[in-house]
């Protein structure tokens, strides 16, 4: 099984009861479930039973890590079902430890009134960066081949990506939901890198990070295939605390969706509770 069809699976949920479902974890390398499964998850789920709607807003505040040796229970409790917009609470539990709960907003698309957008930055293109990343099918570029890694290597709080799920399917919330995965992992490193002396590689060694919470808009349809770049920027980080915003546009320039993203950074201490 390649690695994307092994975060396809995770979205793939056994329905357990009226809007309940469970779905396996992801393998993606860490000793906790990966955030961006927990949002892909909690898409998936909002979307049963709406096939004439997409995902318009996931917004998600993560209360506990989960385990990945265990399977993941999601609830879905709607709250409003209309012609044009829903929206239901979507909760993450292993047991009796939640581990997300998401507000949801679903909508039915309306013809243009008016559109504007901002454009796309001005960066080079994917073929321009070495390939990162470690998991087969999720094709990442850096542009300026920055190593968010190296402590040492100070910058601006500003990191874009390019990426895509070479050969992912697509529809059925797919798309959102791989895009969503792919958001939660850059904003922490976008918001070390002016601080010389701390960056990713020193997570969960000497300095404990975690996303706190994450809202994702999805403004336009996008194939989640295609070279999308991922626009990060961090304009604050204090108390032991970081805010990032992220754009994402197409590879002709469209904006197709932005997230912002709350995280913590702090040096481990014996005892600290998240």
């Amino acid at each position: 099984m390649s690695d994307l069809d092994n975060v396809l699976q995770s979205f793939q949920l056994t329905e357990t009861g009226p809007n309940t479902f469970r779905a396996p974890n992801a393998a993606t390398g860490h000793n906790v479930v990966f955030g961006g499964q927990l949002l892909g998850q909690s898409i998936i789920a909002a979307l049963a039973g709406h096939e004439d709607k997409r995902v318009m807003t996931l917004h998600t505040v993560f209360a506990r890590a989960g385990r990945p040796d265990q399977d993941v229970d999601i609830t879905v409790t709607p709250v409003n079902t209309g012609r044009s917009l829903a929206s239901a609470t979507v909760t993450i539990s292993q047991g009796d430890r939640v581990c997300t709960q998401s507000s949801v907003l679903l909508t039915a698309d309306d013809p243009d009134f008016i559109r504007h957008a901002d454009p796309a930055p001005s960066v080079s293109g994917h073929g321009e960066f070495a390939p990162v990343g470690h998991l087969a099918g999720w094709e990442m570029r850096i542009v300026g081949d920055v190593d968010v890694n190296d402590p040492d290597l100070v910058g601006p709080p500003q990191l874009d990506v390019w990426s895509r799920w070479a050969g992912a399917p697509t529809g059925g919330g797919t798309d959102e939901a791989l895009l969503a995965f792919a958001s939660d992992g850059f904003l922490i490193a976008t918001a070390m890198r002016p601080h010389l002396g701390v960056g990713q590689s020193q997570a969960h060694v000497s300095i404990s990070t975690a996303v706190i919470s994450h809202t994702i808009t999805f403004h336009d349809r996008f194939d989640a295939g295609d070279w999308l770049l991922l626009s990060h920027h961090s304009p604050h980080a204090g108390n032991g605390r970081s805010y990032g915003r992220a754009a994402v546009f197409t590879e002709d320039g469209r904006l197709v969706a932005s997230y912002v993203q709350d995280a913590m950074i702090r040096p481990i201490s014996t005892g600290a509770k998240l």
